[in-house]
C-alpha cells in the first residue's frame, strides 16, 4: 500500500527518521516530463518542481510517510477528499502527485485537478500503459545521470583550483576561480567584515551588507561560532565558511543561484584558502612577522640572538614578482611558505621588493655513541682517557698573517653544525638571495640580496644567489683587502660605486645595466665616464676592470 522507492530499499519499507540529506542531486520535473517513453502529462499545478524521491502510496493520507520532495504516485484507491487529500501532500511538503488512470478511475478527477490548481501542486496523469515503477526506475536513472554530471563538474573545479593555488599570487588566484566556477561573487573577509581579496561581480549593496553580516556569525570570535551558514537576500544566495587557523578569516559567496556541489566546490576552496592563509592570518600576524624581520635586518647581534635561538646561517632573499605586480601579505606568506619560512616582510611601501629571512637548514640527526664514543663524533676517533677529541684541522697562517675565519660560523659545544637552506626558483617570481651568513652579518647581507634581485632582473635569471668571496682573492686577508679598497674607490661616491659593481657584474652591458638600476641607460654611460675620469683609469682595460671588482667585492 505505501512504498518508498529508493536504492537498497525494500517494497513496503517506510522511514520514520528522515536522513541527513537527499542522496542524489534534485531532477528538475521538466525533465522527467520530456521523457516521451512515459507518456507523463502535466495537467495541473505549477510547471517547476525538483524531485528528491518516488513514494507509491494508496493510503487516504500519506502524510506520516513522507520526507518533502516526493513525486507521489497514487491510483486513488481511498480518494474521497480531493481537496483535504492535496492540502496534506502540500503540508508534507510533497513536489507533485503523479494520478495513475484506470483501473480505479478512468480519468483524473475533475475535483482533484482544482485542487492541486488552487493549492499549488504540481499534477500528473500517467497514463494506464506506465506502471509506477517505470516511473520510479526513470527519476532513478535521472538521478545517476545528475551524479555523474556534478562528480565531473566538481572533479574539473577541484583540478582548476589547486591549479590556482599553485600560482605567485595563489589567494587573489583561488578566489577568481571560485568566482568563475559558482557565477558569483568570492570574497575573503577578516572577522571585523574587512576585505582582504575579493573577484567576481558585486552584489548590490543590500545584498553585501547581508553578505558581512553573515561572515560575522561564522568568525571564530567566539566559541560555538558554527563552521558555515547560508541566507537568502533578494534572490542572491548567500554562504560563509569559517577558515581553518581560528584567526577569524571567512569565504563569503554571493551566487544568483544556487546548483548540486556548490557546496562541495565551496569546501574544497575553502581547504585551499586555510591551508595558504594559515602563516599569515589576519592583518596583526602579518606586522608582527614583517616587524620581526625589520628587527632581525637592523637591530645588533646581543639583540638578535636570543629571539632566534640559532647563530645560523641564515639567508636573507628580496622578491619581486614576475609580471611586476606588488604583493600582498598573504601572497608573499605563500612564497615564504613554499621557502620554508614564515619570516616575511611583504609592508615596505608599494614598489618595494618582498624580504624573506631564510633559517638553518633541519638540524642533522644524531649519531648514536658506541662505548668509548661521544654523540655525533665519528667513529675512528674516540678520545683516549685523559685526552681531549681531536679538533678539526684549521688552515695554518702565514707568519705577519691573521687566521681566516671559516665561511661557516663555529658550532657551540653541545650544538650540532646545521647547514644552510639553499632557496630554489619559485614560479613567477624574481629571486635575489644572499651568502649563507651569520648572524652577526645580516645587514649586510640584505644589501646584498638586493644586489643579486637587481641582477637577476637584469638578466632574466629566475634566482641569483650573491657568492662570497673565494678563489685567489680569499687568500688576501680581509683587512688589508679592504683597506685597499678604500684607498682604490676613495674617490667615488655611493652611487657611482654602485653603478660601476653592478655595471662590472653584468659584464659591462649598458641595457642590463639600466634595467637593474632603473635608470636611463644614458645615466649608466655618463656615471660610468664619471667613474673613469675619477679613477683616472681606462675602463675598457681587463686589468683595471678585475682590480676594481676584487676592491668592489670587498665593500
Amino acid at each position: 500500500m505505501d512504498e518508498l522507492s529508493m536504492p537498497n530499499s525494500s517494497a513496503g519499507a517506510t522511514q520514520t527518521t528522515p536522513p541527513a540529506g537527499p542522496p542524489t542531486p534534485p531532477i528538475p520535473l521538466a525533465e522527467l516530463l520530456a521523457r516521451e517513453e512515459l507518456g507523463l502529462r502535466r495537467i495541473a499545478g505549477p510547471a517547476d518542481a525538483d524531485l528528491l524521491w518516488v513514494h507509491t502510496s494508496e493510503m487516504a493520507d500519506p502524510y506520516p510517510y513522507l520526507l518533502g520532495g516526493e513525486l507521489l504516485l497514487s491510483a486513488g484507491v481511498l480518494l474521497t477528499d480531493p481537496d483535504h487529500y492535496v492540502g496534506r501532500l502540500v503540508e508534507a511538503g510533497a513536489a507533485a502527485l503523479g494520478f495513475g488512470v484506470r483501473p480505479v478511475h478512468e480519468t483524473v478527477p475533475a475535483a482533484l485537478i482544482e485542487a492541486c490548481d488552487r493549492q499549488g501542486l504540481p499534477l500528473l496523469e500517467v497514463p494506464p500503459a506506465t506502471p509506477f515503477t517505470t516511473i520510479a526506475r526513470a527519476v532513478w536513472r535521472l538521478m545517476a545521470e545528475a551524479r555523474h554530471r556534478e562528480l565531473r563538474r566538481v572533479t574539473r573545479a577541484q583540478q582548476a583550483l589547486a591549479t590556482a593555488a599553485a600560482r605567485p599570487d595563489p589567494v587573489p588566484a583561488v578566489l577568481h576561480q571560485l568566482a568563475a566556477q559558482l557565477g558569483g561573487r568570492a570574497v575573503l573577509l577578516t572577522a571585523r567584515g574587512q576585505e582582504v581579496h575579493a573577484a567576481g561581480r558585486r552584489p548590490d549593496p543590500e545584498a553585501a551588507g547581508a553578505l558581512t553580516r553573515l561572515a560575522r556569525v561564522v568568525a571564530r570570535e567566539r566559541p560555538g561560532s558554527p563552521s558555515s551558514a547560508t541566507d537568502t537576500h533578494g534572490g542572491t544566495h548567500l554562504s560563509a565558511y569559517a577558515l581553518g587557523g581560528g584567526e577569524g578569516l571567512v569565504l563569503a559567496l554571493a551566487t544568483r543561484q544556487r546548483e548540486s556541489g556548490d557546496h562541495t566546490v565551496a569546501g574544497i576552496a575553502v581547504v585551499l584558502l586555510s591551508l595558504l592563509a594559515a602563516p599569515h592570518q589576519g592583518a596583526d600576524a602579518a606586522g608582527r612577522s614583517a616587524a620581526l624581520v625589520r628587527m632581525l635586518l637592523g637591530a645588533s647581534p646581543a639583540e638578535v640572538a636570543p629571539l632566534l635561538g640559532s647563530t645560523g646561517p641564515w639567508t636573507v632573499i628580496h622578491a619581486r614578482r614576475t609580471d611586476g605586480a606588488p604583493a600582498d601579505a598573504l601572497t608573499a606568506g605563500a612564497l615564504g611558505a613554499s621557502l620554508g619560512t614564515a619570516l616575511v616582510d611583504a609592508e615596505r611601501g608599494a614598489g618595494e621588493a618582498v624580504r624573506v629571512l631564510l633559517g638553518p637548514g633541519p638540524e642533522p640527526d644524531r649519531i648514536a655513541a658506541r662505548p668509548g664514543e661521544t654523540a655525533a663524533q665519528p667513529a675512528g676517533t674516540t678520545a683516549q682517557p685523559g685526552e681531549h677529541a681531536p679538533e678539526p684541522a684549521r688552515p695554518m697562517s702565514q707568519p705577519g698573517e691573521h687566521a681566516r675565519e671559516p665561511a661557516r660560523p663555529m658550532s657551540q659545544p653541545g650544538e650540532h653544525a646545521r647547514e644552510p637552506a639553499r632557496p630554489t626558483p619559485r614560479p613567477g617570481w624574481t629571486l635575489g638571495a644572499s651568502a649563507p651568513t651569520p648572524v652577526t652579518a645580516l645587514a649586510a647581507a640584505d644589501a646584498l640580496a638586493a644586489r643579486a634581485l637587481a641582477h637577476a632582473r637584469a638578466t632574466r635569471a629566475p634566482l641569483t644567489v650573491d657568492a662570497p668571496t673565494g678563489g685567489l682573492a680569499a687568500l688576501v686577508p680581509p683587512e688589508q683587502a679592504a683597506a685597499h679598497a678604500r684607498a682604490l674607490l676613495a674617490p667615488l661616491t655611493a652611487p657611482l660605486a654602485d653603478t660601476l659593481r653592478c655595471w662590472l657584474s653584468l659584464h659591462g652591458s649598458w641595457d642590463r645595466t639600466a634595467v637593474a638600476l632603473g635608470v636611463h641607460r644614458n645615466t649608466v654611460r655618463q656615471r660610468i665616464g664619471r667613474c673613469g675620469e675619477l679613477l683616472g683609469a681606462d675602463l675598457d682595460d681587463m686589468d683595471v676592470r678585475t682590480e676594481l671588482w676584487f676592491a668592489l667585492r670587498q665593500t
